[in-house]
């Protein structure tokens, strides 16, 4: 047997059914032992495969595995974006590459010896939870304890180069045993600890549970009735926005830096916030993080002890122990009754509307905000919706969908890279291949990976594309246009940003496309091809000038630093008869 083909069978008995590639040379042996025994899909770059295995997984929800399969030098190159947001997200990962043969390896010494040879290893090392140069045969249990790190403990993603004299090896009998071995399982909270805060719990007046992405979606769901009955109000972060329904009694919205305005005021009115499986980084506490939880106390429940020391924002307890383990046992544990505080809640979402009166839209565009809103209410809830990663259009997503429980959604803000959106579709849409998958994103995202197009058409994928054309890059516009007075540079097309004509792109392709208008939603036109199997296309009108409120608001400081607003000071700032009736607990102070 040769050393690929045991790889191969290592591989398919740890789950993994799905390979995304681009051929290459230095691969040769292990792409042919790996198409033999599962399915393996090309895509047009590297950086692609690492998306797709990435949201293929998500999506799948363990019944399935991906992994993406590079050549030696620019492939893995390309790839180390994806490495990047898997790492940053907590994604699990596998990405195996090609190397030249040992003997032609430079080994540090020279630059490059063989042909497209580069340091793979140390280039993934700083993105990686474990980045390994597999120059001797290893043996299987070694194999199966690397890969194994990338969903043990907290999720990341994992790097294995492999040389072409070693993929083509016969297997040795007694191949050497890597020292590395495998996470240990996640920690549980004891007796005494969950007694502890449940006690906080009954002793708070006002708390709110911070669902983040460490909670998982099975959890989610299988917890939605108990966390009905117990009555503490849910806010999620943008990486849990599947965890929980937007019609749940106790939800609350999605607190963040450009957060819903109504969550934002509410989570900061708590006198008692408990993260489960969320990082609390600054755009989930606000740069300003001495100022989040202004009128509380923060409980902070994670399995990597360095976000829990990091040192903001400030904690009253820390758990290093398992979410969705705690979340279960204090969903079934005596709590008081909260129905006042509810209530409130209640009040301020039904005061501030997620769509606000505060933007401008030019009388030949669409509302993005009222896009969303309509496009979430044809949403069934067995789609998957695919957000870009940053940008306009995924703030306007984040602030105005309505999700349904039983919907997936995934996106990557912690690297926020344009260009995710894509490729992680169509992983998503391979893992999920019954389930209609919806893709949003800005023209300027969409840009950076826009050859994956022929992946989507060639699969057949039932992905419907919809991409917000404004004819450049929305966020930073307005960027430029707050902080420079107007002083574009490289933005939009009048900036020399060389975009396509989106009508006639996707014919390249023989994908269907159409321009949407503002009755979209009762369109029988777009209704068919909505609903019909296959790749669609949807162009969507967005005004240039579109403004995106609300939002934080950041200020140059006189020695040319920034100081910005905590969360529940968002602009443009509310009337103070409406701030006296939705802040009364931070009034009070």
């Amino acid at each position: 047997m040769k050393y690929s083909d045991a790889i191969a069978e290592w591989l398919v008995e740890l789950g993994y059914t799905h390979c995304f590639y681009v051929s290459g040379g230095n691969i040769m042996h292990l792409l042919e032992s790996i198409n033999r025994r599962m399915v393996c899909k090309a895509v047009i770059h590297e950086v692609a495969a690492g998306i797709a295995a990435e949201y293929f997984n998500e999506a799948s929800a363990g019944t399935q595995k991906a992994f993406a399969l590079v050549t030696a030098g620019p492939g893995l190159t390309n790839i180390i974006t994806s490495l990047a947001g898997a790492y940053l997200e907590s994604r699990e990962l596998l990405v195996i590459g090609g190397q030249v043969k040992t003997a032609d390896l430079a080994r540090g010494l020279l630059r490059q010896r063989g042909i497209q040879e580069i340091d793979g290893v140390s280039l993934a090392r700083p993105v990686t939870k474990s980045s390994l140069l597999i120059d001797e045969q290893i043996s299987k249990t070694s194999f199966v304890n690397l890969v194994s790190q990338s969903w043990l403990g907290r999720k990341g993603p994992v790097f294995l180069e492999i040389p072409l004299d070693i993929q083509g090896g016969t297997l040795l009998n007694e191949p050497i045993n890597h020292s590395k071995s495998a996470a240990s399982l996640l920690p549980k909270a004891s007796s005494a600890e969950l007694d502890l805060i449940i006690s906080a719990i009954n002793h708070s007046s006002r708390p709110v549970f911070l669902i983040g992405g460490g909670i998982t979606r099975s959890v989610g769901q299988a917890l939605s009735e108990k966390l009905k009955k117990l009555g503490i109000p849910i806010a999620t972060t943008w990486n849990a926005v599947d965890r929980i329904g937007a019609d749940h009694p106790c939800y609350i919205g999605r607190p963040n830096t450009w957060g819903q305005r109504s969550s934002n005021i509410i989570l900061q009115q708590s006198d008692l916030i408990i993260a489960f499986g969320s990082r609390l980084g600054l755009q989930q506490t606000g740069f300003n993080w001495q100022q989040f939880a202004p009128v509380g106390k923060v409980i902070h429940i994670d399995i990597d002890k360095s976000e829990l020391n990091k040192g903001h924002p400030h904690l009253h307890l820390q758990f290093e122990r398992d979410a969705n383990d705690l979340l279960e046992r204090i969903s079934e544990s005596p709590i008081k009754d909260y129905s006042d505080w509810r209530s409130f809640c209640g009040n301020v979402r039904e005061s501030i509307p997620l769509i606000e009166n505060d933007n401008h839209t030019g009388l030949d565009y669409i509302s993005p905000y009222v896009f969303i809103d309509e496009l979430s209410n044809l949403c069934s809830s067995n789609d998957t919706v695919i957000p870009c990663s940053s940008g306009g259009a995924f703030t306007v997503f984040m602030q105005t969908f309505s999700q349904k429980l039983g919907q997936i959604t995934i996106s990557n803000k912690g690297l926020a890279s344009m260009g995710y959106g894509l490729s992680g579709a169509i992983g998503a849409a391979f893992a999920q291949p019954d389930r209609k998958t919806l893709l949003i994103e800005g023209d300027g995202g969409f840009s950076q990976n826009l050859q994956e197009i022929g992946t989507a058409a060639i699969n057949q994928l039932n992905i419907k594309i919809f991409i917000f054309d404004d004819s450049g890059y929305a966020s930073i516009r307005m960027t430029q246009k707050n902080y420079f007075k107007g002083s574009y540079v490289g933005c939009d097309k009048d900036t020399g940003l060389g975009l396509p004509n989106w009508d006639k792109l996707f014919a390249v392709w023989d994908v269907p496309v159409m321009r949407l208008g503002r009755d979209f939603q009762t369109n029988s036109s777009f209704l068919e091809s909505f609903n019909r199997e296959g790749p669609s296309a949807f162009i969507v009108s967005i005004d240039p000038q579109q403004t995106y409120f609300p939002k934080i608001s950041s200020r140059v400081t006189e020695n040319g630093s920034m100081e910005s607003n905590p969360l529940h000071l968002m602009t443009p700032e509310i009337s103070p008869e409406l701030s006296h009736q939705v802040m009364k607990f931070l009034n009070s102070q």
